[in-house]
């Protein structure tokens, strides 16, 4: 059987100058590197806002005990102001951890730089940090929380994801971490005993 070489050139030229699908195929090619790009953006987007609401929910807690609003600071209580305030930690009270570090000034003790996270592979809660706060006190706050990614199988939701395998404490999620350190204004507690 034999071709023939010209009817052959004219359908490839044919072929060539056909635009038919142009557009289709350009965003079939297009599509997944722009989406790909705006996951990884969305992604890096939730958490550059959680960790800024983080901060602002620790911040504007700190404030109200410095300033003397909070008139019995307690460790739940702090950790209730600042749910409050960060609007949007999901599941807050569950997944926010955090380590209350009183410290003297004049038998200085070093804050260690280790950060106690939710423990996902574990229930308990294992923070033995104190609960209630007095006068004049030196408090450091150490605050993390855990996020699961909003897109955990593309870009750096995949990665995160990848990077807590085997993680039980992790989970699949990552921790968002923020410090504070203020000292305690005098308040006056309130007698709770029978004495005057």
């Amino acid at each position: 059987m034999m071709f023939n070489l010209r009817s052959v050139a004219d359908t490839l030229k044919t072929f060539a100058r056909d635009e038919d699908g142009t557009a289709s195929l350009e965003f079939v090619l297009a599509f997944p590197i722009f989406m790909l790009f705006f996951g990884m953006t969305y992604e890096n987007g939730m958490i550059s806002l959680r960790h800024v609401m983080l901060e602002r929910g620790v911040d504007l807690a700190v404030r109200d005990i410095r300033i003397g609003r909070v008139t019995d600071p307690s460790r739940e209580r702090i950790k209730t102001d600042i749910c409050d305030y960060s609007l949007i930690i999901p599941d807050c009270m569950n997944q926010l951890q955090l380590e209350v570090l009183v410290r003297d000034p004049h038998t200085w003790v070093a804050v260690p730089p280790e950060v106690t996270c939710v423990d996902r592979g574990d229930p308990e809660d294992a923070d033995n940090t104190p609960n209630v706060l007095g006068n004049n006190q030196l408090v450091f706050l150490k605050a993390c929380a855990r996020f699961d990614p909003v897109m955990p199988t593309t870009g750096i939701g995949r990665a995160i994801t990848k990077a807590a395998e085997g993680d039980t404490a992790a989970g699949g999620s990552y921790a968002l971490v923020t410090r504070a350190s203020f000292v305690i204004e005098p308040f006056k507690r309130e007698n709770t005993g029978g004495g005057t």
